[in-house]
């Protein structure tokens, strides 16, 4: 009997839940089993989604095939109708004991092949299954699952439903347990993680689970926060960023464009200003701050000078990391139909003039930490990262999963020397 094997196509978020599965399918004793957990972000995810599939199924002639995730959700009947596919299975589903015990007891009889529910009907996230995964120096802990935003680009909100967030005693629990187990460092992870705690009583924001988790778990070396949309940012949150040197200085934010008309027609909910003042005011309250941003290019009726904006962005909020994402026409969205798409080749030309703008400004950075002083979050012997996520090399080997303080001797074109 051979245990399951997974694949993981997309986000944190789908590898932190493969952690849950793997768990799950191991309880329930499923086996000779091969999972793919999707991703729906571009239509081009969905065709890597079909591809892996197919390659799997190449190299695993015997096995039982299983599909899930946001691609599972969003469009079952593209991976039912897959002649490589046994079952597909929601995203839902997927994070319940009844399904894989159902897989394991009796996959082809009273199994129905695909088991794909209405997302938007959950109002529960499975945050009690798992205590986190990661590497053995740094931990992600789910504490929000969904959207309520409908992003005009955007598909993901069907994938994952609304927003729904687990309790913050819930989170305090796990992240307890992972500091008992020897985690250094936890990372808050979500689909919209500054939606969190609009579901729960009272209303709470990110800023209170953010400041109670570094009162209730002082020994938590250190907490950072994935991706957030910096116009929910709220004063508990601000006052975390300027007063708790434990709280990690670096944040990556949700910009998408740097025009306001662009940002409109995706029906962000913040301006290009709103970008600047925000970056601003953090670096104010913590001079040491760096940012990362995702930004989408060859948005459909982006002209040269909308482009433009969404370049100069990059130097006027001094953005570190950038994801640069071209856009991808994506059908059952409201950008799909516009009918000013972008030829494909300007928006590969676009994305390329982005990254390149953000390869500057990563060389800016490593250059002005020469001489300083970090704390480094070692990964493995050789590389860790300091607060800002910064990667750094050593020659010499250092122990995994702790915090060494070194002093940046030089850099190389993405790391830092120590």
């Amino acid at each position: 009997m051979s245990a399951p094997k997974f694949t993981t196509l997309g986000c944190r978020l789908n590898a932190y839940e493969t952690e849950a599965m793997k768990e799950l399918s191991q309880q329930a004793g499923l086996s000779n089993a091969v999972v793919v957990n999707t991703c729906a972000v571009t239509a081009e995810a969905v065709r890597k989604a079909r591809q892996e599939i197919r390659k799997l199924r190449r190299e695993n002639p015997d096995a039982r095939l299983i599909v899930t995730g946001c691609a599972a959700q969003t469009e079952p009947e593209t991976f039912s109708q897959m002649a490589e596919v046994d079952a597909v299975i929601g995203n839902t589903e997927k994070m319940q004991p009844d399904t894989w015990k159902g897989m394991a007891a009796d996959f082809i009889g009273q199994t129905e092949a695909v088991q794909v529910d209405d997302i938007m009907s959950v109002t529960e996230t499975a945050g009690h299954l798992i205590d986190g995964f990661g590497t053995r120096s740094r931990a992600y802990v789910q504490v929000q699952n969904g959207c309520d935003h409908r992003c005009t680009f955007c598909i993901i909100p069907y994938g994952r439903g609304n927003s729904r967030s687990v309790p913050a005693g819930v989170v305090v629990d796990q992240i307890k347990r992972l500091v008992g187990r020897g985690y250094n460092e936890v990372v808050l992870t979500g689909v919209d993680l500054t939606s969190w705690g609009a579901d729960l009583p009272a209303q709470p924001k990110l800023g209170d689970l953010v400041m109670r988790i570094l009162k209730l778990v002082p020994d938590l070396p250190r907490l950072r926060i994935s991706s957030i949309d910096s116009i929910e940012v709220d004063e508990n949150l601000m006052q975390a960023i300027a007063t708790e040197p434990r709280l990690m200085p670096h944040l990556h934010l949700s910009l998408q464009h740097g025009d306001d008309l662009i940002l409109k027609r995706m029906k962000r909910r913040h301006l290009r200003d709103d970008a600047i003042r925000f970056t601003e005011e953090a670096r104010k309250l913590r001079p040491e701050m760096t940012f990362g941003a995702d930004i989408i290019a060859g948005f459909p009726t982006e002209t040269d000078a909308h482009f433009e904006n969404s370049l100069k962005l990059v130097s006027d909020c001094d953005l570190t990391w950038l994801h640069v994402f071209p856009y991808s026409k994506r059908e059952g969205t409201p950008a799909a139909r516009i009918p000013q798409q972008i030829d494909g080749t300007i928006i590969k030309d676009r994305a390329a003039r982005l990254r390149a703008a953000g390869e500057a400004q990563v060389a800016k950075h490593l250059q002005a930490q020469n001489g300083k002083t970090h704390h480094i979050l070692m990964e493995n012997p050789h590389m860790g990262r300091t607060e800002q996520f910064t990667e750094v090399a050593f020659n010499t080997p250092q122990p995994e999963g702790q915090i060494v303080t070194a002093t940046i001797t030089g850099h190389s074109a993405t790391q830092l020397k120590a």
